[in-house]
């Protein structure tokens, strides 16, 4: 029976790729940019891992729909609570006692997961265990990505309040695979991260901010779509899939103004931020001992279980 789960849970999973992801191109770019923002002592440890950092971006994506509570680590519905966004509780202690902690698990713990996961990084970094600063700067970087990702925000995820199903995948799944090649990837050099709980709320909600722009906008081409072929299919490898056509696409990409690229860009830039943080937190540690020859050959992709127990503390402050 767990098999028979485990592998309709991998089936929905590559099914339901484009609908719930940044798409596994773009959530590899974003941590492959990432390396370039670092230090001198911190980028050649990262340089040096940077297939595995890039390959296993899309980890978490991965493990959605077969790890107990990895769900709800990727997103939150803001829009779900009757309290405005930018006066919801960012502290995790008054978040529940004013919701319930069942409530704000299901409706969504991002911004807390990005604090959380940080500080395991941040305990990493002083244990110098390289599989877990590998592992974990990958995931950071995943989720960081997710929270500068408009509709990871809302619970109209994927335009199903709107009569605009499809526009999650089309957002941040085709726009970058059509475009990403040229957008300005080089963001600067990463920064201390003062209070990293705070600095994750502020992309949410900065993400959020641009919700009702990117409905709108979609819902006016939509209305004018008889001058474009919505939709096509592609040949992707041995799968022929139904995406929105690039005439659309294209429209659509035009009328945001750049808005996905200016995502991408705070989202390579938080993501260098947060690992440079981790390990000035830590102590700075030499990491001159962690390197290994042939790296892909040594550190071991992350194995998948159905029994991994989802990790969260229950105090989590803004500073």
């Amino acid at each position: 029976m767990k098999a028979k789960t485990f592998l309709l849970g991998l089936c929905f999973l590559y099914a339901s790729t484009d609908a719930h992801a940044w798409g596994f191109k773009a959530h590899k770019h974003i941590n492959r940019c990432a390396v370039f923002t670092l230090p001198p002592e911190l980028f050649m440890f990262y340089k040096h891992y940077i297939g595995y950092i890039t390959e296993q971006a899309v980890n978490p994506d991965k493990r959605r729909y077969v790890v107990a509570g990895e769900e709800s680590k990727h997103f939150i519905d803001l829009d779900h609570y009757e309290t405005p966004a930018q006066s919801f509780p960012k502290d995790w202690d008054k978040a529940v006692a004013q919701y319930s902690e069942e409530t704000i698990r299901t409706h969504g713990i991002l911004p807390w997961n990005i604090a959380h996961t940080k500080q395991m990084l941040t305990d990493a970094f002083k244990t110098k265990s390289l599989e877990r600063i590998l592992k974990l700067s990958a995931d950071l970087g995943h989720y960081i990505a997710d929270a500068n990702v408009p509709l990871h925000t809302s619970k109209n995820y994927d335009g199903q309040l709107t009569g605009q199903e499809g526009i999650h995948g089309l957002w941040e799944t085709r726009l970058p695979e059509l475009f990403q090649e040229a957008y300005d990837c080089f963001v600067g050099e990463a920064t201390y991260v003062k209070y990293p709980l705070k600095r994750a709320w502020k992309a949410v909600l900065q993400a959020h901010g641009l919700v009702d722009t990117l409905l709108t906008l979609e819902k006016a081409l939509g209305k004018t779509s008889l001058q474009f072929t919505k939709f096509c299919f592609e040949q992707k490898g041995t799968t022929l899939r139904k995406v929105y056509s690039k005439e659309y696409a294209t429209a659509y990409h035009e009328a945001l103004a750049g808005q996905v690229e200016e995502q991408m860009r705070a989202s390579i830039k938080m993501v260098g931020d947060f690992w440079l943080t981790c390990w000035i937190d830590a102590g700075k540690p030499n990491l001159d001992d962690l390197f290994v020859k042939n790296p892909e050959e040594k550190i071991l992709p992350e194995v998948i279980t159905t029994t991994e127990k989802p990790s969260f503390p229950v105090r989590t402050c803004c500073h």
